[in-house]
């Protein structure tokens, strides 16, 4: 279990059908990559930050949040979005290997939280943090992936 503070993030939102995310979401990672130097008060340059909530519940809170983690949101850059993520804590599991086998990992990490104890939270922030971002191998990334827990 780890608990992470406040993040302020600023980037692109990516809306899709499910099975598309994974072909989507490098594309806007390079293009927020192009873009980086748009953002004010980028905190880590090379750390990119995936967010999403896991649950379906409303159009506002579908998709997935493409960013890196700013100081301070002192203005967003036209057709880029801006989110909070609160205090929360997570179980975390890194995932290595090809982009599409993602879901395996994440099989991985529920079956260790249900043997553990650990309870999901559906509805909050779900976080994939990479620092490898500039790397686009998809066929050989290094992500951790965070699932928020009760």
């Amino acid at each position: 279990m780890e608990e992470v503070k406040q993040m302020r993030l600023v980037g692109l939102r990516v809306v899709c059908e499910g099975d598309q995310y994974v072909n989507e979401i490098p594309k806007a990672s390079i293009l927020l990559k192009s873009r980086l130097s748009e953002i004010k008060e980028v905190a880590n340059p090379v750390r990119l930050v995936g967010a999403f909530i896991a649950g379906d519940y409303s159009e506002a809170e579908d998709g997935y949040w493409v960013c890196v983690e700013v100081k301070d949101v002192v203005e967003v850059p036209e057709g880029m979005v801006s989110v909070i993520i609160p205090e929360q804590n997570y179980a975390v599991i890194r995932h290595t290997g090809p982009n599409h086998e993602i879901r395996h990992t994440y099989e991985t990490l529920h079956q260790w939280m249900r043997e553990n104890g650990y309870e999901r939270k559906l509805r909050a922030w779900h976080l994939e943090i990479t620092e490898e971002w500039d790397v686009l191998d998809e066929s050989n990334v290094k992500v951790d992936l965070y699932d928020t827990i009760q």
